[in-house]
């Protein structure tokens, strides 16, 4: 059975969502504070957490960089009295896997932690995606240029997976924003041409073109 973690300090809520959770199947977990959290995901206690921004000892945002900044990949659904489009880009540009705005259903929570839940447990194709002179490794997040190891972030990390499961293929905005951010909506940011950017200064500025008018396309 899944293991969820809810981070969420309203007890009421909390509780809601623990109830609906046991009658899907998956056994939950609630905890107030940020540092519960932390603590429980790095001891490998949990499948996927629902986490609230505004906590008690400190911000959701301060969580999931801890998470991300460890190497924790476990998928995070971020729920939140929040609603504006700069804390969602935030959310989403910061490692949440989705972002839910309160008030919510619980039938549409349940299936966004069930859909991430499934992708999270797809057995990848390959361990291992190579072009030119990029390599990067599925199951370590190890990336590499002419065998040198590259530091890359979860979501450069993810951008980088889109281009090297299609080489040679232009792919536009509207694409990466759905595949890498979880978009089916162009909020007005360029948050896809930043992080082209990013992997240009980190993989090589030939890696990946420009077309002009279409989007990208990762070159030799």
């Amino acid at each position: 059975m899944s293991r969820i973690l809810v981070v969420e300090d309203e007890q009421r809520i909390a509780a809601f969502v623990a109830k609906g959770l046991r009658a899907a199947g998956m056994v939950p977990t609630t905890v107030r504070t940020g540092r519960e959290a932390v603590e429980h995901v790095l001891a490998g206690e949990v499948d996927l957490v629902v986490l609230d921004l505004g906590l008690p000892d400190q911000d959701g945002f301060g969580v999931l960089d801890r998470l991300r900044g460890s190497g924790s990949t476990v998928p995070v659904i971020i729920l939140t009295a929040r609603s504006s489009v700069e804390d969602t880009v935030a959310g989403l540009e910061g490692g949440a896997d989705d972002y839910m705005s309160k008030p919510f259903r619980f039938e549409e929570l349940l299936a966004r932690i069930r859909l991430r839940l499934s992708a999270s447990a797809a057995p990848a194709t390959t361990s291992v995606l190579a072009h030119g002179r990029v390599t990067l490794d599925l199951r370590t997040r190890r990336a590499g240029v002419d065998g040198r190891d590259v530091d890359l972030s979860a979501r450069e990390f993810a951008l980088a997976e889109t281009f090297l499961r299609h080489p040679g293929q232009v792919l536009s905005r509207e694409q990466l924003l759905s595949r890498v951010w979880g978009y089916d909506f162009d909020p007005g940011s360029n948050v896809v041409d930043v992080y082209v950017r990013y992997l240009r200064t980190k993989l090589g500025a030939s890696v990946i073109a420009t077309v002009r008018g279409m989007g990208y396309r990762l070159d030799g």
